[in-house]
């Protein structure tokens, strides 16, 4: 989404919440979370988090014993004592081209298998997080819990008093929900 859309969206948003504060101030208590803290410090966010950089970290091994078989065969193509008739060379040469092809095919497979297991592991978590928020609202009587979000992303909540935070509730909520 363009960075014009989310301001006019968080703009709508900030209008909608002031009419329906100035109807209501005295009875609305609003609190706000830090969902990228939610998933960091939580057992399951955690365990989410971990199991990526594993399957990252595999697949960056596969790459680099890739990457060092690579270098192995363009070292012995630019030996020059090496004593390879013509014809191998040229062997040589066609099966470091058919690596290197291969390399750069894997490289961008893993490359977007990683980023849809992020994607899929967000959408999931995201909705984990939600639903903690939502049952940490009903309990302690909050009418919102806004995401603070960080400096990363698009922040909608600009300002709010510490006391405000339910970052930690909300994390003990989700470990509880996902335990």
């Amino acid at each position: 989404m363009k960075k014009a859309g989310i301001v006019a969206i968080a703009g709508i948003f900030m209008t909608a919440l002031s009419i329906s504060w100035s109807h209501a101030a005295s009875s609305a208590k609003v609190g706000v979370m830090d969902t990228q803290a939610v998933m960091e410090k939580s057992k399951a966010g955690k365990a989410a988090l971990d199991s990526v950089r594993s399957y990252s970290m595999t697949r960056q091994k596969i790459i680099d014993g890739d990457e060092q078989e690579l270098k192995e065969l363009q070292q012995a193509l630019e030996d020059p004592n090496g004593k390879l008739s013509e014809t191998a060379r040229q062997e040589k040469q066609e099966l470091f081209q058919s690596k290197l092809a291969a390399y750069d095919r894997r490289i961008q497979d893993f490359n977007r298998e990683i980023q849809e297991k992020q994607r899929s592991m967000v959408e999931e978590y995201g909705k984990k997080i939600a639903e903690a928020a939502k049952a940490v609202a009903q309990k302690e009587g909050y009418t919102a819990i806004l995401d603070k979000g960080n400096e990363a992303i698009f922040r909608i909540v600009l300002y709010h008093k510490p006391t405000l935070d339910v970052t930690d509730l909300v994390i003990k909520e989700f470990d509880r929900q996902n335990h």
